[in-house]
């Protein structure tokens, strides 16, 4: 099992509509997928058709009053299931405070699925937390979602300076642009330099289209709704680079 922590300290950078889109696409390709989501808001739970909505909230869930595997909900796809969102993970960093080994909180919800699954994805909200930390240290790759603009690129500055001083060095992250506007002369400029520069940077590129926009209205995944589409297209390459990271 491969648990990927799809993460940016910044919101608004397409990390649901990643997370959603990619999850469809694996288990299309036949592997058993779980989705976690994480935020708060609940989009992915949205997006799915699963009620938003966790026994006890998401401190019972860390404290594991319940088996990890009853909060497992199915979704409307074969072979992909979804631990839907709660508005009590607004409290999950204190939830994850009370207990003894609060970083490791994550890491002991997801060990009795190991044998579940072959890749669980981790929809994680922005901001820098200790929710954050427990999704860097409960993953075996960081999946980063940017927009090609300076104050988005510098989020990944702030990310690897945070590894470094929380001896994380070894998580590798996998960092990717989305929702590019080939129209902006500084998304392309960005896009081009940095590709041609950073060989840590996926080469799939995610562009921002009317499709994406409409999935809050048709509530599937873009392979479903516009299978040839580009974007959709796209999500399926991505996904094949990813895999291959991870043999």
């Amino acid at each position: 099992m491969a648990v990927i922590g799809i993460y940016n300290i910044k919101g608004g950078v397409g990390k649901t509509t990643t997370a959603v889109n990619l999850a469809y696409v694996a288990a299309a390709d036949g592997m058993r997928v779980l989705v976690w989501d994480l935020d708060p808001q609940g989009s992915a739970s949205y997006y799915y058709r699963v009620k938003p909505k966790i026994k006890g909230g998401g401190k019972a869930l860390i404290a594991r009053k319940r088996p990890s595997e009853e909060y497992v909900r199915a979704t409307d796809f074969e072979r992909l299931d979804l631990i839907p969102a709660d508005i009590s993970y607004r409290h999950m960093d204190l939830a994850l405070d009370d207990r003894k080994k609060p970083l490791k909180g994550f890491s002991k919800f997801l060990k009795p699925l190991d044998a579940e699954y072959d890749y669980i994805f981790l929809d994680c909200p922005p901001g820098l937390t200790l929710s954050s930390e427990n999704v860097f240290r409960a993953s075996d790759g960081l999946l980063v979602p940017l927009i090609p603009t300076t104050l988005s690129m510098r989020t990944l500055d702030l990310l690897e300076a945070f590894r470094k001083e929380h001896d994380l060095r070894k998580l590798p992250v996998m960092p990717f642009f989305s929702m590019i506007d080939r129209r902006k002369k500084l998304h392309r400029e960005i896009l081009e330099k940095t590709l041609a520069k950073r060989r840590d940077f996926l080469r799939t590129s995610i562009p921002n289209a009317s499709e994406v926009e409409r999935m809050g209205l048709n509530r599937d995944p873009l392979p479903v709704t516009a299978p040839k589409s580009a974007v959709a297209l796209r999500y399926r390459q991505l996904w094949k680079e990813i895999e291959a990271r991870f043999p």
